[in-house]
Order: structure tokens, then sequence, then C-alpha cells
């Protein structure tokens, strides 16, 4: 099971594929920390551009995870993000992407698409929170906290377990994905 990190470089640099090793008894544990940035120095949108869609449509892992620094979907200050909705989603969406990783906002969110299985989740509580901004967006708003916090992933071979923390470390939400046939849909289950 390997995770495919997109990461903000730029745009003359090569993408580079991410493997994270499973643990022996196949699963895997990521904790997604927050949003330092990098003031806005380099601009994601242009993954969409280079050998993205290739490396997906070759990716044979159960799980398809997308990692990147700005949002595609979120309700807070930066809201959605168009040239991501543009350039990035399509791809994302024809490679049956499971999740969409991401900080740049600072709030922990979780969104369900509403015209494909793809759930976003932002963990970009590590700093200036509090920002008191909402703006209600088309998909589905499952959770929104605009606090300090963060985000951990559970994952092995058929369940997948997002829980949010605030910065104390409270539990404040939890969801999880079932997948018990590879080649079935994903089942969604929402917890707390």
């Amino acid at each position: 099971m390997a995770v495919a990190a997109l990461r903000c470089a730029p745009a003359a640099a090569e993408l580079p594929l991410v493997e994270h090793p499973a643990k022996n008894d196949g699963s895997l544990s990521l904790l997604v920390i927050g949003d330092w940035g990098r003031n806005g120095t380099y601009n994601q949108s242009r993954v969409a551009d280079q050998d993205l869609d290739e490396a997906m449509k070759k990716s044979t892992a159960k799980w398809k995870i997308a990692i990147g620094h700005h949002t595609i979907r979120s309700v807070s200050d930066h809201g959605d993000t168009k040239e991501l909705l543009q350039l990035l989603l399509p791809v994302l969406k024809v490679n049956g992407i499971d999740f969409y990783i991401n900080g740049h906002d600072h709030c922990l969110e979780h969104i369900s698409s509403r015209d494909s299985p793809i759930q976003y989740f932002t963990s970009g509580g590590g700093s200036k929170a509090w920002r008191g901004v909402y703006q209600p967006n088309d998909d589905k708003l499952q959770f929104f906290y605009d606090g300090q916090g963060f985000m951990s992933l559970q994952l092995n071979q058929d369940q997948a377990d997002f829980i949010f923390y605030d910065v104390s470390g409270k539990v404040l939400y939890k969801w999880s994905s079932r997948k018990t046939n590879y080649f079935q849909p994903s089942i969604y289950v929402t917890a707390e």
C-alpha cells in the first residue's frame, strides 16, 4: 500500500512520488499537523500540468489519497481554489481518488463531494486560527472547526479512520470509511 503525496514545487520541478511503507500488519498511520505554508511562494495548481494522471493510473493501491497544500474545497477564509477545481479535480475524479488532504486554510474541516466519492479533509489548524470565517460551498460540510488542532489518519487494507483533535488533544470529530472489496465502491460511515 502506498500513498502519493502532492508536494508544492516550482513549476519546473518534477512531482515526486512519496512512498510511505505499511506496518507489518498492513496498516498505515499518518499525522497531519497543520498549515506551515510557504508564504504563497508556490502554487499547487501546477501539479495538474505534470505527470499526475499517468502516475495515478499506474497505481495499484487499494486506497488512493492525494495530499496537497491548497484546498480544493473549503468553507473557511481561503475557500475553494478555482484553479484546482478546474485543473486537478477532474484528474482526481477520473482516477478514483478516495481522499484529498490539505492544509492552507487555518481550520479543521471535512467536506463530502456532492458529485463523486471524494472526501476533502483540511488540517490547517496549526496557526492563525479563530478567523470567524464561514463561506458555504456546493458540497456537503460534515465537520468544521475554526480553532487550532490537528488530524490523524489510521489506514489499513479495509478501513480508513480520520480523527480531528483540538490543540489539547480532545477528540472533536471521527469519520470512517470501509473498503471490504477492492472492486466495489467505498462505504462511508460518519461517527460523532
